[in-house]
């Protein structure tokens, strides 16, 4: 029930992976480097190799150690320009990714317990590790977002940048699409929402009367990500759960049992595990309203209807949308389907972003086309009933300046920003005080400019 960069450093990407990490070593804090007022100790070193070696890689292990040094020592560069700077981050700014991390990795453990064992720590300090290196993650994007803040491309110059591509080289786009879509809610949906919410009922006075609710989630729940799970959802921050949900849930006492309560996804009963100050960890299980056969009939029937009067011109697709649709994003730009990210809002689409039923009504259709009317789920899983309309395609095709613009421009900022940061470290490492353990000396990225 939970809501739906410059320099990638291999930091944070280990320390936030999840079960990727191994049992840390109790090894000498010796400092490996200095660089400015930040240090680099020999563990964070070999933990990070340990991973790496962990994770495939089969560099050896002298190269390896290199490869984790010179990113440690770029990190410090930027944390301590932020010190000069006084950019601070404060940990409320990422507890929720905190928790998500945390979650992901007693899930992958399958408890508490086992995720301690595996680290060889406590939750408080592997929690504490993981904000930790969060927190500086986010220093990190704020120094480099200042240093090339204002970094942009020029027409010539992303021409430029295409043409030093060699043509072998660039990228094949795969096919997208743009649509648009008229969609109904089925009929008489009140009937079988009363129906979920009965069965939910009868499974609620099973466990008031003393069934296990692990073993009935397991059972019954229609959420496929917890049911296995007896229902856990884990450690959640209040801001990450359906407001719903989390009113419900931030109201029980250790191990008691919520009422019905409906949330976009269907209807939940809530048993409270834990609470931990802003943190809960519950389990619940997940009715949805079932449609009946006959409500597909009918919900089909009226969809066809819509579609011969497009076909026949007489109304347009954008009007029924606008008139007709349930699908609240779209209805209102006449059944244009937009991305739900509000970063991006895009209208073209991949056939792979979409649904398995959307993909098959899509993939055959020619440009202009309406599809017959067809039952699938929403982005919340909940049955729907659709008309497509395939308004515009670009086949699959080699990267060019007409069709991929837009991503185009994106990579050749992406590499100006690149060289911006490659060319303030450079100076950075000239102004800083640096000192590198004569037992790493022999690294050769150290011979540019980290030796004094």
């Amino acid at each position: 029930m939970k809501k739906g960069k410059g320099l990638i450093l291999i930091l944070a990407g280990i320390l936030i992976s999840g079960l990727s990490a191994v049992k840390s070593q109790k090894l000498i804090e010796s400092v490996a480097a200095i660089v400015g007022n930040e240090v680099v100790y020999l563990s964070d070193i070999e933990n990070l190799v340990i991973d790496l070696k962990r994770n495939g890689n089969k560099m050896p292990i002298d190269q390896q150690r290199c490869v984790v040094l010179n990113e440690l020592l770029v990190s410090r560069l930027f944390l301590d320009q932020a010190r000069i700077d006084s950019i601070t981050v404060t940990e409320d700014m990422v507890e929720s990714e905190v928790t998500m991390n945390i979650n992901s990795a007693i899930q992958s453990a399958g408890s508490e317990k086992a995720l301690e064992e595996y680290f060889g720590k406590s939750m408080v300090e592997i929690r504490r590790d993981i904000r930790k290196a969060l927190m500086e993650q986010e220093i990190i994007r704020e120094v480099q977002s200042g240093i090339a803040e204002n970094i942009t491309v020029t027409p010539n110059q992303l021409k430029k940048y295409y043409a030093g591509i060699p043509k072998d080289s660039l990228p094949v786009i795969p096919a997208r699409v743009e649509l648009s879509i008229i969609q109904v809610d089925p009929p008489g949906n009140e009937e079988n929402k009363a129906e979920a919410r009965q069965k939910l009922l009868d499974i609620r006075s099973e466990i008031l009367a003393g069934k296990s609710f692990n073993v009935l989630a397991v059972m019954y729940s229609e959420d496929p990500q917890t049911a296995r799970n007896g229902g856990e959802l884990g450690y959640t921050v209040r801001g990450s759960l359906e407001k719903e949900y989390a009113d419900a849930a931030f109201s029980l006492t250790k191990n008691t049992v919520s009422r019905i309560v409906e949330t976009r996804y269907g209807f939940h009963i809530i048993q409270l595990i834990d609470r931990k100050g802003d943190l809960i960890n519950t389990r619940h299980i997940l009715i949805k309203p079932k449609v009946k056969p006959e409500q597909t009939t009918k919900a089909i029937s009226a969809l066809d209807s819509l579609a011969n009067l497009i076909r026949k011109d007489s109304m347009s697709f954008e009007n029924v949308a606008k008139k007709y649709s349930s699908h609240k994003d779209s209805r209102i730009n006449g059944g244009k389907l937009v991305s739900t990210n509000p970063s991006e809002r895009i209208t073209w689409f991949t056939l792979e972003e979409l649904n398995p039923e959307m993909y098959v009504k899509v993939r055959d259709m020619k440009v202009g086309e309406i599809s017959e009317a067809f039952r699938t789920t929403d982005d919340d899983g909940n049955v729907v009933f659709r008309l497509v309309k395939l308004d515009n395609e670009i086949p699959a095709h080699r990267a060019n300046l007409k069709d991929d613009y837009e991503s185009l421009y994106s990579a050749a900022v992406q590499q100006a920003r690149s060289k911006e940061y490659q060319e303030w470290i450079n100076k950075k490492i000239g102004n800083t005080y640096i000192k590198i353990s004569d037992e790493l000396k022999t690294c050769d990225f150290l011979k540019k400019g980290w030796l004094k």
